[in-house]
C-alpha cells in the first residue's frame, strides 16, 4: 500500500559494515604508497648467470634413465612432422588367422585388415576348382565371375570414373587383351567382352588354331557382338603405347606354347610396348612367364607367386565355404564387402 501511494519515493542506500570491509580490502589491494617501490632495476642478466642450464638438462635425462619415463621434448630434438594419412601412434597392425590350409603354405600374403592369407599349390587349388564344379560352380559360371572381377580391376587401374564417363569421350582407354588357346585365354575373352561393353577400346589377340576349345569359342562369339577388335597377327596390333596389356598366353600345363614362334612374337611386342601388364591367374613358376607383370589377379586363394608377378590381387569367383571345408581348406572369406582386394607380402 505504501508502495502505490508513494510511486516516486526512492529507497535510500544503506551504509553500513558491507561497504566498510569493501573499502579495506581495496586499500589494501591498491592503496600502497608509490613511493615505498624501489628505485633499482632487476638484474636479469646477473639471475640468468645463476641458472646452470646444462645441469639441469642433465639431472633431468639422468631421472628419464632411472625412471624409464620419456620427456615431451628435449631441447635438441626437433619435433616429429606427420603427413595427413601417417599414425603417430606406434603399433604394429593386427594379424588374423581365419584361413588354415592343409599344407604349410610356401608363402603368405595378407590383406589391409590384417588377414592372413596363405597361398595353396597348385594342385590344391586345382582340386578346389574340380570338387566346386562337382556342386555345380560350372566353368562358365567361374569364366563370368573371372571377367566381371577383372574387368572391374582394368576399369579401375585405366582411371575408374574421372577416365571413362560420357563428358570425357575423347579419352576412351586402349586395352590390348593378349590370349591363348586354352581355358586362362577364355578367361582374358570375358574379361575383354565386360570392357567393351563399358565403352574400352578392346583389341583381342588369339592365334588361328583349326579346333578351338568349346569355352573359347563360345566366348568369342559373345565377344564378336561388341564392338571389340579380334587379332591373330602381331601385325595388327597396335604400333603405340597403349593404356594396358592384359596378359592371358601363359597356363599352367601347356608349356609347350612358349615354344611357338606366335608366343615369342607377343612377348616382344608387349615388352617394347611399355604397357603397364596385368596377369589374370599366372603360373607360378617364374620361368614361364613371358612378360613381366606390373599386378596379377588370383582365383579364389592365391598360388605362391614369385616377384615377376608384381602386385597380387585376390578376386571372389563364387566358391562356397563348404566347397572349402571338404578340401581340407578351413576358410573364413577375407574378401568383407568387395569381389576384388590387394594382397601384401608378409
Amino acid at each position: 500500500s505504501s508502495s502505490s501511494r508513494h510511486p516516486n519515493q526512492v529507497t535510500p542506500k544503506k551504509s553500513g559494515l558491507k561497504n566498510g570491509q569493501m573499502k579495506s580490502k581495496d586499500d589494501e589491494c591498491f592503496g600502497d604508497d608509490i613511493d615505498e617501490i624501489p628505485d633499482t632495476d632487476f638484474d636479469f642478466e646477473g639471475n640468468l648467470a645463476l641458472f646452470d642450464k646444462a645441469a639441469v638438462f642433465e639431472e633431468i635425462e639422468t631421472y628419464e634413465r632411472r625412471s624409464g619415463t620419456r620427456s615431451r621434448g628435449t631441447p635438441n630434438e626437433k619435433p616429429a612432422r606427420y603427413r595427413h594419412d601417417e599414425n603417430i601412434l606406434e603399433s604394429e597392425p593386427i594379424v588374423y588367422r581365419r584361413i588354415v590350409v592343409p599344407q604349410n603354405p610356401h608363402k603368405e600374403f595378407c590383406t589391409d585388415s590384417g588377414l592372413v592369407v596363405p597361398s595353396v599349390s597348385y594342385e590344391l587349388h586345382k582340386k578346389l576348382l574340380a570338387v566346386a564344379e562337382k556342386h555345380g560352380l560350372t566353368l562358365e559360371r567361374r569364366l563370368e565371375m573371372t571377367g566381371v572381377c577383372a574387368s572391374q580391376m582394368a576399369l579401375s587401374l585405366l582411371g575408374g570414373p574421372n577416365r571413362l564417363n560420357p563428358k570425357n569421350v575423347h579419352q576412351r582407354p586402349t586395352v590390348a587383351l593378349l590370349c591363348g588357346p586354352h581355358v586362362k585365354g577364355a578367361q582374358g575373352i570375358s574379361c575383354g567382352r565386360h570392357l567393351s561393353n563399358h565403352d574400352v577400346h578392346v583389341i583381342l589377340f588369339l592365334p588361328n588354331f583349326v579346333k578351338m576349345l568349346e569355352p573359347i569359342t563360345n566366348e568369342l562369339n559373345l565377344f564378336s557382338k561388341t564392338q571389340g577388335q579380334q587379332v591373330s597377327s602381331v601385325k595388327d596390333l597396335p604400333d603405340t603405347p597403349v593404356d594396358l596389356v592384359i596378359n592371358c598366353l601363359d597356363c599352367h600345363e601347356n608349356a609347350f606354347l612358349r615354344d611357338q614362334p606366335w608366343y615369342k612374337a607377343v612377348v616382344d611386342w608387349a615388352n617394347q610396348n611399355r604397357a603397364p601388364v596385368l596377369s589374370i591367374d599366372p603360373p607360378i613358376s617364374e620361368m614361364e612367364l613371358g612378360i613381366d607383370a606390373k599386378w596379377s589377379l588370383a582365383l579364389g586363394l592365391p598360388l605362391p607367386l614369385g616377384e615377376r608377378a608384381g602386385r597380387v590381387y585376390l578376386c571372389d569367383i563364387g566358391i562356397p565355404q563348404k566347397v572349402f571345408q571338404e578340401v581340407g581348406i578351413n576358410y573364413h572369406s577375407p574378401f568383407g564387402c568387395k569381389f576384388v582386394i590387394p594382397l601384401h607380402s608378409t
